[in-house]
């Protein structure tokens, strides 16, 4: 039997084109698709245009095209391109709104991702050690009595993930510009160290408690007093904790 002249039962039919057998006999049975020859035995055989005739029929189901609507589609009787350009009409704008839809969740899930607290996960992976239980039970010991702890706490208690992304990169920023104010052999106490001091308390006072220029005088000496404070700083840049320092009492100085 030639490739032309193949003929395959309902069973195999329903095989090659995922239509079950039961709808296969529906459709010849109200003349959608009958069989173009049966065998001696009474099988139904179908040929290649019948295949193709039923993969016509499957895309007008996907379309929800009523069964009816199709067999005057396929034989002629309507004008089949002017249905197919309606239907292609109807899927495009039924695809733009699920579209929209995906964009709107998207948004919705978004907000509420950036509503929920950071964990101790998420800050560990923005401040690797300079995260720990261990220094976070340290700081409270030493501060936890006092009110900028307080405020400090109540601020930070609600800030999300993006929050912290967003007080880490302006961390990085300001460590940025005291180096390249270093680096460039600037003075401690000139124009472009000093104005990466003040962003830096104002970075403070943004984001964690209430720092005015005197107390900002004292943090800056916490970090050459205290020798972590002073090797966080000075292992970006070699006496960075000293040259930070210095800015920050120039600063002070100036706005004192």
């Amino acid at each position: 039997m030639t490739h032309e002249n193949t003929m395959w039962t309902v069973g195999r039919l329903a095989d090659l084109s995922g239509v079950t057998v039961r709808t296969l006999h529906h459709y010849d049975e109200i003349g959608l698709l009958r069989p173009t020859h049966r065998s001696a035995a009474g099988y139904r055989l179908y040929t290649r245009d019948d295949l193709v005739r039923l993969q016509q029929i499957v895309v007008y189901r996907r379309l929800e095209t009523p069964l009816d609507q199709i067999a005057g589609l396929l034989d002629g009787s309507d004008d089949a391109v002017e249905h197919l350009r309606r239907q292609r009409a109807v899927v495009t704008a039924r695809r733009d709104e699920l579209d929209e839809l995906v964009v709107a969740i998207d948004h919705a899930l978004e907000r509420e991702m950036n509503d929920t607290p950071a964990t101790d996960e998420d800050m560990r992976e923005l401040f690797g050690d300079g995260f720990s239980d261990e220094y976070q039970a340290e700081a409270e010991q030493r501060w936890g009595d006092t009110d900028k702890w307080a405020q400090s706490r109540a601020r930070t208690a609600t800030y999300t993930k993006a929050d912290w992304t967003q007080i880490k990169r302006e961390q990085d920023a300001s460590n940025d510009a005291f180096i390249a104010a270093k680096r460039a052999g600037e003075p401690a106490d000139g124009d472009t160290a000093v104005a990466a001091a003040e962003q830096a308390r104002i970075h403070m006072n943004t984001w964690f408690y209430d720092c005015d220029h005197e107390f900002h005088r004292c943090l800056g000496q916490m970090y050459v007093d205290d020798p972590r404070f002073t090797a966080t700083y000075d292992d970006l840049e070699p006496g960075l904790a000293r040259y930070v320092r210095d800015a920050i009492v120039a600063n002070a100085e100036r706005n004192g």
